[in-house]
């Protein structure tokens, strides 16, 4: 479904074409209707969604539509700056407050006083930041790096986050005050795949961008073309399409892109196709994951078959296996058993016992009664374990991307 432009309101109208907004889906023009709203009023916005929606553009919106768009506007990523130089960044410091401090600095609060300020990525400001801010929002004011005075600052915060905030202040990664403090009002941005036929007009606006700047015929897409982009499921949302359509507008300059064609340039795109419709779940990794875990969930019952057989030979209720060393498949250990054949001679259950701690090494990783997360989170830990903390090392082990066991790790709170 998609709003007729001739409906959509005066100032909304405005913000997209100021800001290059591009889009008519409900959800999208909703969003910006609520920035200009909270524009005028000097309250804290925090502003949610997936990773490459667009929402560093909300911030511009309500300092634009503001009564300090005369005056400063900055933008902080908080994830790029090290935890070690983040207090220097926003408060600034003094002069020999540290190593490589060779005069005094001013910070990001300061420079944008009267202004507005936007922290990108604030869930990942260290907890020591997150007090600091706290007094900012609270009073207004910051002490530097090596001061021990007080100064003011009046500025407008806009913070954004992809992470989860509730579940970050449940787990302790995120102050529950600050979290009040920053989400006054609330502001969420749809993902692409909820968005409809704004796919389709992005990837029209992407193409001319580029045709212009690499000074090439731009492409053009059928109509099965136009179908591929709305079904796919863009995890990496209006980001990603903006990359898809910049590899296809330099190898494709000036042709008629067709469904085989742009299967090319997107990253399995017959396993996670989904249709665009509002509010449906996400599946772009519940395949993968129910491949993994289905693999998982069939060692479990060899080894629960194997525990049962050890148990019966261990009470003389049952003949003797040969049990070999455990070997590791795709990062999953396992003991590996060899039934006696008719020609061998039976041994007795003394000479076929194993240790007692393999037996519950085995059963403490593969418990039947954990769940799909508990049971990834304990083949991540076990694995970063094995390879003594060295990401690189386990992702191998793993057979996952460095990135997706990045994602992990946080998500499972294993850094």
């Amino acid at each position: 479904m998609q709003i007729d432009p001739k409906e959509i309101p005066a100032d909304v109208q405005q913000a997209k074409q100021r800001l290059g907004i591009v889009g008519n889906a409900p959800s999208l023009i909703a969003a910006v209707s609520r920035a200009i709203q909270v524009a005028p009023i000097d309250l804290s916005v925090l502003i949610t969604g997936e990773s490459g929606t667009g929402k560093e553009f909300f911030p511009k919106i309500i300092h634009t539509f503001s009564a300090r768009k005369h005056n400063k506007y900055i933008a902080v990523n908080c994830g790029a700056i090290p935890e070690g130089t983040i207090d220097s960044e926003l408060f600034g410091h003094e002069k020999g407050a540290f190593t490589g401090a060779i005069s005094s600095r001013k910070g990001y609060f300061e420079e944008a006083d009267g202004g507005t300020i936007f922290l990108d990525e604030v869930a990942e400001l260290p907890m020591t930041t997150q007090a600091r801010l706290l007094r900012v929002l609270e009073s207004g004011e910051f002490i530097k790096v090596g001061s021990s005075t007080v100064q003011k600052t009046n500025i407008r915060i806009v913070a954004a986050t992809n992470v989860d905030m509730p579940k970050a202040v449940a787990e302790g990664r995120f102050r529950e005050d600050l979290f009040y403090r920053l989400s006054t009002v609330q502001i969420s941005i749809p993902p692409l795949r909820e968005r409809g036929n704004d796919i389709v007009l992005l990837a029209r606006k992407f193409a001319i961008d580029f045709a212009e700047k690499y000074r090439t015929p731009a492409i053009t897409l059928d109509e099965s073309a136009r179908n591929i982009i709305q079904r796919y499921n863009w995890p990496g949302n209006v980001r990603q399409l903006k990359n898809v359509i910049e590899q296809i507008s330099l190898f494709e300059a000036g042709n008629e892109v067709t469904s085989s064609s742009i299967e090319q340039y997107i990253p399995h795109a017959p396993a996670i196709f989904a249709p665009t419709i509002a509010n449906a779940p996400s599946h772009a990794y519940d395949k993968e994951r129910e491949f993994l875990f289905n693999m998982i969930f069939r060692l479990q019952n060899e080894i629960s078959s194997l525990k049962a057989t050890i148990e019966s030979l261990a009470s003389g209720q049952s003949s003797a296996v040969n049990i070999s060393q455990s070997e590791h498949i795709d990062g999953t250990s396992r003991s590996i058993v060899k039934l006696p054949s008719p020609m061998t001679t039976i041994l007795s259950p003394s000479e076929t016992s194993v240790q007692p701690t393999e037996i519950t090494e085995v059963q403490e990783i593969h418990d039947p009664s954990m769940t799909l997360e508990d049971t990834e989170r304990e083949t991540i830990r076990r694995s970063l374990e094995r390879n003594g903390g060295r990401r690189k090392a386990t992702a191998q082990e793993l057979k996952i991307s460095e990135r997706t066991l990045y994602r992990k790790i946080r998500e499972y709170g294993l850094e």
